[in-house]
């Protein structure tokens, strides 16, 4: 049956030590050149929804979880003490807080197996196996591919497999890894996707991870990889002839990030940036004050956008020129007023939110707002604000 993939366990990784062969050292190790191959291929294509199976410790999840494309991660092992142990690695930082994401993003972690289908998984972007069908018998290695790419059908594959055209170049080992129930050279791979991919209607390319030391001739990278390419709509088969609803993974660990498509969050995000923003124009105009009053002509000047000359962030001419044009900043009495339409022109403000009327809805009972509400208040010289 099925194992789950498992990184930096094995002779390539370097975890044993044989002294009958010279060591060979990757930099960096085998299996973050694997993850970063896959980091790549997601900031080149973006995909929104990528599932890597045989996901393991979920270091691939946690690799690759940053870009903005995402919005669903999925991660699948037959090991569920091991995924579930992951949550705290995959569970929302305050930074996630504090900076959040344009696009939601969810991670779920699924207890199943590779050659069990859920149709939970179908027709995702992008994905991953690696490292996972050496570990397969005979009997689930036949049904990987019709499972994989004929009933979830994704977009891309990515498949990655030891090489063992370079396994002479170790210490004494018939298979890397004890699991291992095969390893293919070169041509034994390449046979098996091409002809995979044929039969399902993708293309595939060759490359790989691990260079050869020097002098070793040509067995080609450590790490043999796949990349699988949907070419055209399936032909009818009888999975894709079998109903859709079959829900057999169990879910172990579910999560949302924290991002603007949440009101609540672009809420707290909006109302920390029009504090800073109208805390800095208020600074400004009290600095500007200070000059007149002193008649200091050679001191600090104000600008038409209302911050000093060697104040705030650098804008863009456009950007500049609609600040200018936009209702400056004013004081009535002991009160500092910063007009919505002022707070829009600037380029943090304005990809929060698009309109007076939105702002002022996500601003209400959040910062204080002048009694018509065109504007946001604050006490001219209180410097606890």
């Amino acid at each position: 049956m099925e194992q789950n993939n498992r990184e930096g366990n094995s002779v390539a990784d370097g975890s044993f030590d044989l002294p009958t062969k010279k060591t060979i050292n990757f930099s960096p190790p085998l299996y973050r050149q694997r993850y970063s191959f896959v980091n790549d291929l997601v900031n080149r294509h973006k995909p929104k929804k990528v599932a890597d199976l045989g996901c393991g410790n979920a270091l691939l999840i946690q690799t690759i979880k940053s870009h903005s494309c995402l919005e669903l991660i999925v991660g699948v092992d037959i090991n569920e003490d091991k995924i579930g142990s992951q949550r705290c690695k995959l569970s929302p930082f305050s930074g996630d807080y504090l900076s959040p994401r344009d696009l939601n993003l969810s991670i779920i972690l699924y207890h199943g197996s590779a050659v069990e289908r859920d149709s939970r998984l179908r027709g995702f972007d992008l994905v991953t196996c690696i490292e996972l069908i050496e570990h397969l018998d005979s009997q689930d290695l036949a049904r990987f591919p019709k499972v994989v790419f004929g009933y979830l059908s994704p977009a891309m594959v990515v498949i990655s497999t030891p090489n063992s055209d370079f396994n002479p170049l170790f210490p004494v080992v018939a298979l890397r890894d004890s699991d291992h129930k095969f390893e293919w050279n070169r041509e034994q791979f390449q046979t098996w996707a091409l002809g995979v991919a044929d039969f399902y209607n993708y293309s595939v390319e060759f490359t790989g991870v691990g260079e050869p030391p020097e002098g070793a001739g040509d067995v080609g990278y450590c790490t043999q990889i796949g990349v699988f390419r949907k070419t055209g709509a399936p032909e009818t088969s009888q999975c894709a002839a079998e109903p859709c609803g079959e829900h057999v993974y169990k879910v172990v660990y579910s999560v949302s990030y924290p991002s603007l498509q949440q009101k609540e969050v672009r809420k707290l995000v909006l109302a920390n940036e029009v504090s800073r923003q109208v805390q800095s124009l208020r600074q400004s105009y009290i600095s500007g004050l200070s000059v007149l009053q002193n008649g200091d002509r050679q001191g600090p000047q104000m600008k038409g956008n209302g911050l000093l000359a060697f104040s705030g962030p650098i804008f863009t001419e456009l950007e500049k020129r609609n600040i200018e044009k936009a209702p400056k900043p004013f004081c009535c009495g002991r009160k500092f007023y910063v007009p919505l339409e002022r707070l829009l022109a600037y380029p943090k403000v304005n990809r929060l939110c698009a309109d007076a009327d939105t702002m002022r809805a996500l601003l209400q009972g959040v910062v204080r707002l002048s009694r018509d509400g065109s504007a946001v208040t604050v006490d001219l010289h209180d410097d606890s604000q």
